[in-house]
């Protein structure tokens, strides 16, 4: 009985993490709304997340994490090309708690991110994406749907981003 239960748990747990791991999702899907913080403490609602009709990149990330700034700082060196490629707008949500949210501004700028950065400090935002892990990547098409995510970070991986990015603006041009 005691194996049957734990073969149940592992099974859980795997479909749960597959179904976050990464790919397509289901078109029509959009952010929820809920309040976070911008770095320098005004309230912004996740609702107002958009970029006049192009695809926008959100990545749930911390300052603790280290696959999340290995992500973070591959799309920095080619980010600026990306914007006047494709026009995309990444918006990196930091899901540092209270303890950590005060490092965010100065790693961020130490870094030099051309990011829009918001703060996350209760995981509010995380919780209604149901993100379990970070690093975590969304991207919005046109309209603001979510079509595309991932967990995890592989180095190489945000060369399929852009290609997904590049791939929404070329729909977006032929419609």
């Amino acid at each position: 009985m005691k194996r049957i239960v734990i073969l149940a748990a592992v099974l859980f747990l795997s479909v749960a993490l597959f179904a976050q791991t990464e790919g397509e999702t289901k078109k029509g899907k959009t952010l929820p709304r809920v309040e976070i913080k911008t770095l320098d403490g005004k309230v912004f609602n996740t609702a107002d997340i958009q970029n006049d009709g192009k695809p926008v990149i959100i990545s749930l990330w911390a300052t603790w994490c280290k696959p999340c700034i290995a992500e973070l700082m591959a799309i920095a060196d080619v980010y600026e090309d990306w914007v006047e490629e494709t026009g995309v707008k990444l918006y990196a949500i930091s899901v540092d708690d209270a303890k950590t949210a005060a490092r965010v501004a100065p790693f961020v700028n130490g870094r030099a991110w051309e990011y829009e950065v918001l703060l996350d400090q209760n995981w509010d935002f995380k919780r209604a994406m149901a993100v379990a892990d970070i690093p975590f990547l969304c991207i919005l098409d046109g309209n603001g749907e979510i079509v595309w995510q991932h967990t995890s970070y592989a180095p190489g991986s945000e060369e399929e981003v852009f290609e997904i990015v590049k791939k929404l603006v070329e729909e977006a041009k032929g419609k």
